[in-house]
């Protein structure tokens, strides 16, 4: 069996793990190529000093990029910024200042993302760096301080999910139709925690900032990854890029991406395969205040549903050809009265070259709002939030609700040009006037894995080799970190262990709590510990002598926070989807009062004499469970260099 280009990709990178051919569900650790941090770099400077690091292990590897905040003129954010900068400057890391653009921008622009490179984020739209052949994937503060500290960090690979893209757009519709209308057509997790890979005679067709559009928002849509191919369109822009100016690109890189392109094997082992006609696609919303609630803008138009705001800003739709499409809807209009159209590049590159373009000034002048290039109102700081009762249409990538200003506003997205179109019009429309678009067909085959081979797992001094306990089944699926761990208490600081034990699960079933053993295995349903990134929702399972979780699948925070507090989670959908049928009752919590067996040398599962697999844990996981976390682990390689 062959491998998906991110299991290859990844074999690349890794620096600990199987000796074999990886796969998904595999722990490895990955040297990425680099690591981008924002504003939040201050908070990652903390937990990197915390954990005794003196000096970065290669400078080379981190990016610094004010862009989330840059309008916050308060001395306690600038001397914030002023500190990452002299942290940037002592340890000689690239840094870039407010203004400079979006960080995601600059990675892409400066060159600093290539084809078949795995390059991370503290930052869930590192997504976007699959538009160009990588592997852009998110990490949480504490690795990237332990990236910063070794130069590598811990990750386990996901199954993957072919979209295989098919005919070509018709006039009108654009990347981010695309991607809004996968985000409403496969809504129920299909891509969950997986990666995206894009294939098929489509992706020829779509231009470079479309695929940057499209990777960005499969983040919404739920994955890991978002990859596409290194095809002609890829090498036409990468050639572009260097012919502006100074590259990190050499002839050597140039000449290898040509001939030896980073590719999944022909007989790569894919969970989904997903297929979509971009001839059915027509300009679509999401919304209000979802991506997974999607309608045709034909349809919104004939309800005529006023906006007071617009916007045209963010990481994922405010590229040159963004501003131009904008600019064309809005040639020789005005913003409709009543409307405020906010106005942001993304970076103060592409802002230079749609001023010399002219599409700067026909946006300016059509009435829309000048702000730096930056985040801004697409993460609810700065100008022009949403107020109580307003709507708003625009063109960023997230609209959950208050996202963007109010928890009692409404808010859009769409592409670039209807955007701008709707704020002329001063209601939700499209730039053209719309043919009645085909529906779009739903083309879902979920694939059989072959069982992969019983291996043995050699385990580390300190690591159980098997465990056994009371299962306890919790049968919900997305299960979240509130119900897990309330909120109420995650900022306290009076919370001992034992306080902890005792409240575990209270906003899920309030008698749990009491019912739970030490030693008990619990077992969730899929998605478990979606929500929040409290990490207590994980030490407080450990507090009260929970050995393991067991679960269909967990949120990816869930899993890093699990591991990185040395605490054990398995993934095995097969055993969880057994309980399901034997425990059909509506119990929040089942107690069968029998015990599960987990051999972690041969990664299987034994209940009532049926078996059943999980992912083995080779010495990566392990090494954090006997280290007691990821901080102490970076700790003892400190102490050992």
């Amino acid at each position: 069996m062959g491998q998906t280009v991110v299991e290859k990709i990844a074999q690349l990178h890794m620096t600990d793990g199987p000796e074999r051919p990886l796969r998904a569900g595999d722990f490895l650790s990955i040297r990425p190529y680099h690591i981008l941090t924002h504003d939040n770099t201050s908070a990652v400077i903390k937990k990197f000093k915390s954990i005794g690091a003196a000096k970065i292990h290669d400078p080379k590897q981190p990016v610094f990029a004010l862009d989330h905040d840059i309008q916050n003129q308060a001395e306690d954010n600038q001397k914030k910024y002023r500190d990452i900068e002299a942290f940037a400057k002592t340890h000689g890391v690239d840094f870039y200042p407010a203004g400079a653009g979006i960080g995601h921008q600059i990675m892409i622009e400066r060159g600093y993302v290539v084809p078949g490179a795995f390059v991370v984020a503290s930052d869930s739209h590192s997504n976007m760096y699959g538009a160009l052949s990588a592997i852009g994937t998110p990490v949480v503060r504490t690795d990237a301080a332990a990236v910063w500290a070794t130069g590598e960090f811990w990750w386990q690979i996901p199954r993957t999910v072919q979209v295989v893209l098919k005919g070509k757009l018709p006039d009108g519709a654009c990347g981010k139709d695309v991607i809004i209308a996968l985000c409403g057509l496969y809504n129920h997790g299909e891509v969950l925690n997986a990666a995206v890979e894009f294939s098929g005679s489509g992706v020829a067709t779509l231009s470079m900032d479309e695929r940057l559009t499209i990777a960005n928002m499969t983040t919404e849509w739920g994955a890991l990854v978002g990859w596409f191919p290194c095809d002609q369109v890829t090498l036409s822009w990468i050639h572009e890029r260097v012919a502006r100016g100074p590259s990190l690109f050499s002839d050597a890189d140039l000449n290898n991406w040509e001939r030896n392109p980073p590719a999944p094997d022909a007989d790569g082992n894919y969970a989904a395969r997903i297929t979509l006609d971009l001839g059915e696609v027509s300009p679509h919303v999401s919304g209000p205040d979802s991506v997974q609630v999607v309608s045709t803008v034909s349809d919104l138009a004939t309800r005529r549903i006023p906006i007071q705001k617009a916007y045209l800003l963010s990481c994922v739709n405010s590229r040159l050809t963004d501003l131009e499409a904008a600019a064309r809807a809005l040639k020789g209009k005005k913003v409709a009265a009543g409307v405020e159209f906010y106005l942001a590049a993304a970076s103060r590159s592409v802002q230079e070259q749609a001023e010399q373009q002219g599409f700067w000034s026909t946006l300016v002048n059509a009435g829309a709002i000048p702000l730096p290039p930056s985040c801004g109102p697409c993460i609810g700081l700065g100008t022009g939030l949403l107020q109580p009762g307003e709507v708003g249409i625009s063109a960023t990538n997230r609209n959950f609700k208050g996202r963007m200003g109010s928890k009692d506003a409404q808010c859009y997205l769409a592409s670039p040009a209807v955007v701008a179109a709707s704020a002329a019009a001063g209601y939700i429309r499209s730039s053209a006037e719309q043919r009645i678009p085909k529906p779009l067909t739903r083309h879902y085959e979920s694939i059989t894995s072959p069982a992969n081979n019983i291996e043995r797992v050699e385990i580390l001094r300190g690591f159980p080799e098997r465990v056994q306990g009371r299962l306890v089944f919790l049968p919900k699926d997305n299960l979240n970190t509130d119900g897990i761990y309330g909120g109420t208490y995650t900022y306290r600081e009076d919370m001992t262990p034992e306080m902890m034990t005792r409240v575990i699960f209270e906003n899920y079933d309030r008698q749990l709590a009491a019912k739970l053993h030490v030693g008990d295995v619990v077992v969730g349903g899929f998605n478990f510990g979606t929500g929040s990134s409290r990490e207590q929702a994980v030490t407080a399972l450990k507090a009260a002598g929970i050995p393991v979780v067991i679960a269909g699948s967990f949120s990816q925070t869930y899993l890093r926070n699990a591991f990185n507090n040395g605490f054990i989670c398995i993934e095995s959908p097969d055993f969880v989807n057994r309980l399901k049928t034997l425990f059909k009752s509506d119990a929040k919590a089942n107690f069968a009062g029998d015990k599960v067996e987990i051999d972690f040398t041969t990664g299987m599962l034994t209940y009532r004499n049926e078996q059943f697999p999980f992912p083995p844990l080779g010495s990566v996981p392990q090494s954090l469970v006997v280290a007691g976390g990821v901080e102490n682990l970076v700790r003892k390689k400190l102490q050992s260099a």
